[in-house]
């Protein structure tokens, strides 16, 4: 388990490399008291820096670091690895978001183009990592990871003491997990929903199952909350402390991602506009009472946002 102690140390550890991203109220949307916690105006794009540096700079003369990642990850390590001078090589899907491959470049690290899955690209990191001597930096189960991402968690309970419910995506559960981590164990009360692609609902399938469940692909437009299989870890804090999962369709993704474009002036990637989707689809009933509404990530593919299909 990932105590209220680990967090607080990783918001020690990396509160002056990470934004503190506000909660920002949803001005054109029916339901009062309904705020957006906005990772995609973080460094890196993205929630995954905070728990890259927290991992990355406890690491105790690392000759350098390896990532698999389908883009947000990769991002994060990069720019963590840039930081800290450490040389990074980084093992994405095949079919990454081009933006993200850039900024990954951008940030100085090797790119690897290994795979089809989060699978393939997981065994190449750990390959490459064992060849060279470098240390591995997961993507989402491990304990560091997620006591970073929980600072997300964090904030919203400090800047919203009132919040009664939380939004929040799952891709392979670190950001879950770690949020869960520090609102349960502070607030037990406060309800937190988990939201998956309909095309992706690993975490769901594994609790219906009762363990860990590999599924035989996944297909969404949300490039970072698509991999075949979750974390143990990430899994048992999950199925300990959430209170509902649900799955929302591509097409309920990009119609919030047009809102909070069009509408709210923020310009969010598929996967971190799942949570709103399934907020406004329906899909969640929020109890009364203020709500957060995690945005995890705003690296999006221009071309595709500004089409809006999901070809």
């Amino acid at each position: 388990m990932i105590t209220v102690k680990n967090i607080e140390e990783a918001q020690q550890q990396i509160e002056r490399v990470v934004i503190r991203t506000p909660l920002i109220p949803l001005k054109f949307y029916e339901r009062p008291d309904t705020w957006l916690k906005c990772e995609n105006l973080q460094r890196g794009g993205a929630f995954k820096i905070r728990g890259a540096y927290n991992k990355i700079s406890r690491l105790e003369n690392p000759k350098g670091v390896v990532a698999y990642s389908s883009g947000n990850h990769a991002q994060a390590v990069a720019l963590a690895s840039k930081l800290l001078s450490i040389p990074s090589t980084i093992v994405m899907l095949n079919k990454s978001v081009p933006q993200k491959l850039e900024q990954t470049r951008n940030y100085g690290a090797e790119v690897i183009l290994g795979g089809e899955t989060s699978q393939e690209i997981k065994e190449r990191a750990e390959a490459i990592g064992k060849e060279r001597g470098w240390e591995i930096i997961p993507p989402f189960n491990d304990p560091e990871i997620i006591a970073g991402a929980g600072t997300v968690g964090m904030e919203i309970l400090e800047d919203l003491p009132d919040v009664k419910s939380v939004v929040v995506p799952i891709g392979g559960g670190g950001l879950c997990a770690g949020i869960l981590s520090a609102i349960k164990q502070a607030k037990p009360e406060v309800k937190i929903f988990g939201v998956e692609p309909e095309g992706a609902p690993a975490m769901l399938r594994s609790l219906e199952a009762g363990k860990l469940v590999t599924l035989p692909k996944t297909e969404t437009i949300a490039d970072g909350l698509k991999p075949v299989r979750v974390g143990e870890l990430t899994f048992e804090i999950t199925a300990h402390l959430i209170d509902n999962i649900v799955t929302v369709d591509d097409e309920a993704i990009l119609d919030a991602a047009r809102h909070l474009v069009w509408m709210e002036k923020l310009v969010v990637e598929p996967s971190g506009a799942a949570t709103f989707a399934a907020v406004r689809s329906g899909k969640i009933a929020l109890p009364e009472g203020p709500a957060a509404i995690v945005i995890s990530g705003g690296n999006a593919d221009l071309g595709r946002m500004l089409g809006m299909t999901t070809e």
